[in-house]
């Protein structure tokens, strides 16, 4: 019977093992999508508590920034030491103890929330916000370059969607369930431990997965394509950000993505500061954001489950890619217009992001398909990591600026200024973006029509 809804959703799958092997990939990345969006309204909430998000917020983001540049040397090295899949093993633990120790730290009466003099001296808030940012980056990219580098063309037309809508699902039933008020707790504190549990859950399902599906079923497309380098061939960790600055297939894709975080950025930070001025205390603005967070799981998934994943099976990668700048150019106007709606702020996001979740972000990932090993695990690293954070600090960037304006002009006059400057920078971005978008649609429909590699 499932068989027959996923085929009826999303096409009719090869085999059984194909389908098992993504019932397991979908099962991982909801678990790990629903920690993320656990941690996440927290991520906000914590930092609300202990250093302050109007005035801290943008610094945390570029200081995430160059943090990441370390993580990507790291990660780079363990991908060229160990198998792909130890390398997963080996992370989701440190931040699975990460996790227990900041669930440690956060119910200290002297460091934690119980201390409600916020001060950007206490180091915990910081720390805390670079860890919720990194894992968001670090485990999402790798299990995407394991994902791609283990899947054809065809297969992920086919099983990229339902992937996404376990992600949805757990972006969904995560936040949704645990949340600091639901459960009766003062604080978020004791959730940070459950996230620890289910990162460990995450390990124990890619070991399984690793052992029960047969191996013919993580045949990738390189695999077809080319022969194996030598050992001595393998490229440094700059190899992947060489690729990225010298190939335009690369560049066009971080330009997509960078864009997109950069106006979601400058949103997201208004839709925040609003709903910080609205509730006051770490528990309620939490829990605010825990009901956003569930809701745009809840909206991505019926997005996936309606079919809109058809528009690019139907329409191709060119009107999949080309959707969404569209729908930001919306937003970024509607948030214009109404500057002080909470409720219009929030659907917006809403929005912004399940569509980038249900549609775009599948879309992304298939685009790596007809690439190398190096360019799936190190330019895509590249992209995804520190390209997240270089787009996000620049939207930070950006947003000081707000603070600098509301001083000189008062708050809701400056926040107006500051929305007409953002809006013009957003439009000019999404030029760049709607380029981008046509050119990379091009290049990979070439080169799965000739049944070649990019790059």
């Amino acid at each position: 019977m499932f068989k027959r809804i996923a085929t009826a959703l999303w096409g009719k799958f090869d085999s059984t093992d194909e389908l098992k092997k993504f019932g397991f990939l979908a099962s991982i990345f909801g678990l790990i999508i629903g920690t993320y969006w656990t941690l996440r309204p927290m991520k906000d909430g914590i930092f609300n508590a202990i250093v302050g998000l109007e005035s801290w917020q943008p610094t945390a983001k570029i200081l995430s920034m160059f943090v990441v540049f370390p993580l990507v040397i790291m990660y780079s090295k363990l991908i060229d030491t160990f198998p792909r899949h130890k390398v997963f093993y080996v992370l989701i633990s440190i931040y699975a103890a990460l996790a227990l120790t900041f669930a440690f730290f956060l119910m200290n009466p002297e460091y934690g929330l119980a201390n409600t003099v916020k001060s950007p001296t206490r180091m915990l808030g910081w720390f805390w916000y670079i860890y919720v940012e990194s894992f968001g980056s670090l485990i999402v990219a790798l299990f995407w370059a394991f994902t791609t580098d283990t899947t054809l063309p065809d297969s992920a037309r086919r099983g990229f969607p339902f992937i996404a809508l376990f992600g949805q699902l757990g972006n969904m039933v995560g936040p949704f369930f645990l949340n600091a008020r639901r459960l009766g707790l003062t604080t978020s504190a004791p959730i940070v431990a459950i996230c620890g549990g289910l990162m460990l859950l995450m390990a124990v399902l890619f070991w399984l997965m690793v052992r029960i599906v047969p191996a013919a079923q993580f045949a990738g497309y390189e695999s077809e394509k080319e022969e194996k380098k030598e050992a001595s061939e393998e490229p440094g960790f700059l190899e992947g950000l060489k690729l990225l600055l010298t190939q335009p297939y690369l560049f066009g894709i971080f330009l997509i993505v960078t864009i997109y975080e950069v106006i979601i950025t400058i949103l997201d930070f208004h839709f925040k500061s609003t709903a910080a001025s609205v509730y006051l205390d770490e528990a309620s603005l939490s829990s605010y954001m825990s009901e956003y967070a569930y809701l745009t799981g809840f909206v991505s998934m019926m997005c996936v489950l309606l079919g809109i994943n058809n528009i690019q099976r139907r329409l191709g990668i060119r009107a999949s890619l080309v959707l969404l700048p569209l729908l930001v150019t919306g937003a970024v106007l509607m948030v214009k217009f109404n500057p002080t709606w909470l409720a219009a702020a929030f659907w917006i996001m809403v929005l912004a992001k399940a569509i980038n979740y249900a549609l775009n972000q599948p879309t992304l990932k298939q685009l790596y398909i007809p690439t190398t090993k190096e360019t799936k695990y190190k330019s895509q690293a590249w992209i995804e990591m520190f390209g997240s954070r270089l787009s996000k600090g620049g939207g930070s960037a950006i947003n000081t600026f707000r603070g600098s304006l509301s001083a000189q002009y008062g708050t809701l006059e400056g926040v107006a200024y500051f929305l007409s400057i953002s809006t013009m920078v957003s439009g000019g971005l999404i030029t760049i973006w709607l380029f981008a978008a046509l050119y990379i649609a091009k290049t990979y429909n070439a080169a799965i029509e000739k049944n070649e590699v990019v790059c």
